[in-house]
């Protein structure tokens, strides 16, 4: 199918979603300056899922959505999550030097490892806002921290959007009554669109998992397209289980599964300064003994269901990178250590010059080359081998005897592409996780302050 179609049918999906969601609550006022919400400016990317995942209720845990006019017009931007008393949080966030003050409030209320409600705003991300930064988040959780009747260090706050502007927080207080009151179950969808920005569509992921003879089930919804080169989380993302794990354990898985999730994916080689990921567990789910340990074995089956959500969520970023068309696994193999390897991948995924060579549907594998050399690890040139998807291009140094061109060629008209190399430097090796780079990104990105 060709990509043009494939944007209409999934802009079809998007819009018979959004037609079922539940009405949000809606501010009194309106924005001075509304924009119109990024999922209507940007065609759904062609690489978004065929169909969106179901996702259960989770005991403990009920979500709210609403209208705050913080940035966009006639769509929510506002998520609420009121959870259980006694929840149990893990996060990690951005390692930017400029990082926003959500994310230094964030990190304060994690030392106390227990949340009672998640606050998120899109349309401004609340980054380089100075004092007005720090007073935004505060009055934010102080009031929201008085309707649930809960410390307001137990109040989680996230914001995504425009950097530099100052937040409008009066907003957001205004609706928060209204849109914790109408929290609800059910409202994943609801909950994955708030915190849209330039997104084309909404990221939800889930998997049951057994603890002794526990089901339990873990949910998770993220949002992300541009400045993502991740350095601990995501742009914003945020993962719920009814599991009873308490929070250092959760922190140390989640610390592991980031690792190869969203610690292994790009699209600009950006990293944000509002990176959020926290995972949540109410407790309140089938009953199994306490869980003390990161290793106990009973954790085996959790674990791999929670690794394989933050994959699936870190994926869905990469698929609904800005003016994507294609999604990139870039494979590295024969580094000295692992670090290294992933450096290596990374410097191919984020090369310019690689990435337009996949929109362009070229095999050129000479730019692949360039990006191992420029990254400064071993590697050693006379061992060099490189393949697209199934086909060697280059081996020991040259290109492979082999090659063919037609095959080669047919293979990169594929939305899937993988690109592997073996650095013949050692026995290391990594994957991360990439688009391509379009035109439209530059049109998203030009225009998105206007």
């Amino acid at each position: 199918m060709a990509a043009s179609k494939k944007a209409k049918a999934g802009a079809k999906r998007a819009a018979a979603t959004s037609s079922k969601a539940k009405k949000p609550v809606k501010s009194a006022g309106k924005s001075a300056a509304a924009a119109p919400a990024p999922a209507d400016a940007h065609p759904v990317s062609p690489l978004a899922p065929a169909k969106y995942q179901q996702l259960r209720p989770i005991a403990g845990v009920r979500l709210g959505t609403g209208m705050a006019g913080i940035k966009y017009k006639n769509r929510t931007d506002l998520l609420t999550v009121v959870l259980a008393p006694k929840t149990q949080v893990a996060g990690v966030f951005t390692r930017s030097k400029t990082a926003s003050a959500p994310v230094d409030w964030c990190r304060k209320s994690l030392r106390q490892g227990q949340a009672r409600l998640l606050v998120v705003n899109s349309g401004n991300a609340n980054a380089f806002t100075g004092a007005k930064g720090v007073e935004a988040v505060t009055q934010t959780a102080e009031a929201a921290s008085a309707r649930i009747d809960a410390p307001a260090s137990e109040v989680f706050i996230a914001s995504t959007g425009v950097i530099g502007e100052p937040l409008p927080y009066g907003k957001i207080i205004n609706v928060l009554p209204e849109v914790i009151s109408s929290a609800a179950p059910s409202m994943w969808m609801e909950a994955a669109r708030a915190i849209m920005t330039t997104d084309t569509f909404p990221k939800l992921a889930t998997q049951q998992a057994q603890i002794d003879n526990a089901r339990v089930t873990i949910n998770g919804i993220a949002k992300g397209s541009g400045m993502i080169a991740p350095d601990m989380a995501t742009m914003l993302s945020f993962v719920f289980t009814d599991a009873a794990i308490p929070a250092p354990v959760l922190q140390a898985l989640l610390e592991e599964g980031v690792r190869d999730s969203f610690n292994a994916i790009t699209v600009d080689s950006d990293t944000s300064t509002s990176d959020t990921l926290l995972l949540f567990a109410t407790g309140k789910g089938g009953q199994h003994d306490p869980v003390t340990k990161p290793n106990d074995r009973r954790l085996t089956d959790f674990r791999e269901k929670l690794f394989a959500v933050l994959k699936d969520l870190a994926l869905q970023v990469v698929r609904d990178g800005e003016g994507a068309r294609k999604l990139i696994h870039v494979t590295v193999t024969g580094a000295e250590t692992r670090e290294a390897a992933r450096r290596i991948a990374l410097s191919i995924a984020n090369s310019p010059l690689v990435k337009t060579a996949i929109a362009g549907e070229d095999a050129n594998w000479g730019r692949v080359v360039m990006a191992v050399g420029k990254s400064g690890e071993a590697a050693n040139r006379d061992r060099l081998s490189i393949s697209f998807g199934p086909y060697r291009v280059a081996h020991l140094g040259a290109r492979d005897s082999s090659y063919d061109e037609e095959k080669a060629s047919a293979y990169m008209k594929r939305d899937v592409i993988e690109i592997s190399a073996d650095v013949g430097a050692g026995k290391a090796q990594a994957t991360v996780h990439t688009c391509d780079f379009t035109d439209g990104y530059i049109r998203i990105n030009g225009a998105y302050r206007s």
